[in-house]
């Protein structure tokens, strides 16, 4: 039987949408997937198109959501559905919406950037080294088994989240004397969540193409992938 994905994308640019999903697409393929594609998320108002949908692949930065739409979402994963995504395309979308933020578990608050004095002006201003790192649990589960902890030079994602998810691997911001923390603050980085007969995907890391095409990090994602489609 074919699995069906739909991928969903839009909203902030600067995460490169198109690019980074179209990444992922021909895997999805690969692996037996019809693919459908749209770029506005008033679809998952659309009970039927939900229904037979198995994996919602998500890349929507910011943007704005309908009540009918997000319902149809949230339906749609309880039912089995699953969603997954990575970054601010599902860790930063809808922001003004405490639905859709109770169905991830984990809302972007801040990527903290590099020293003022180090600060050049543009985007790199944000860009630090920092380590993504596997839990217990990641070692195990079949998203993150048989990976090493992975090195990147990118944004570091702080998240606000609850005790719901399940945290694959983490990241550690280090306290800064130029920063009002005094002690070093630990996000999750990778995490599942189980909504109903549903399962939801996060991997914070995917700025922009080039971290999602680093080896641990493309198969991060396209195992939770796989993880988040339909089971029932």
């Amino acid at each position: 039987m074919t699995r069906r994905a739909l991928v969903v994308r839009g909203g902030w640019e600067g995460h490169s949408p198109r690019e980074t999903t179209d990444l992922f697409i021909p895997f999805l393929r690969a692996e037996g997937f019809e693919v459908r594609v749209e770029e506005d998320v008033e679809v998952y108002a659309d009970a039927a198109t939900m229904a037979a949908t198995d994996l919602v692949l998500q890349c929507v930065t910011m943007a704005q959501i309908s009540g009918d739409a997000l319902g149809g979402l949230r339906a749609a994963v309880e039912a089995g559905t699953g969603l997954a995504g990575w970054h601010g395309g599902i860790a930063d979308s809808f922001r003004a919406s405490s639905d859709y933020l109770q169905l991830v578990g984990g809302q972007f608050a801040s990527h903290p950037g590099k020293p003022v004095a180090e600060r050049a002006g543009g985007a790199a201003d944000n860009f630090v080294p920092h380590t993504i790192e596997l839990t217990d649990l990641g070692r195990e589960h079949e998203i993150t088994r048989g990976l090493d902890d992975v090195e990147l030079v990118t944004e570091q994602y702080w998240v606000l989240h609850d005790d719901l998810i399940d945290v694959l691997a983490t990241t550690t911001h280090p306290a800064r004397d130029d920063q009002p923390w005094h002690r070093p603050v630990m996000s999750p980085a990778v995490w599942t969540r189980q909504w109903g007969a549903g399962r939801v995907f996060v991997a914070t890391p995917g700025h922009a193409p080039d971290v999602l095409a680093e080896p641990t990090v493309r198969t991060i994602v396209e195992r939770g992938l796989l993880w988040a489609s339909r089971t029932v």
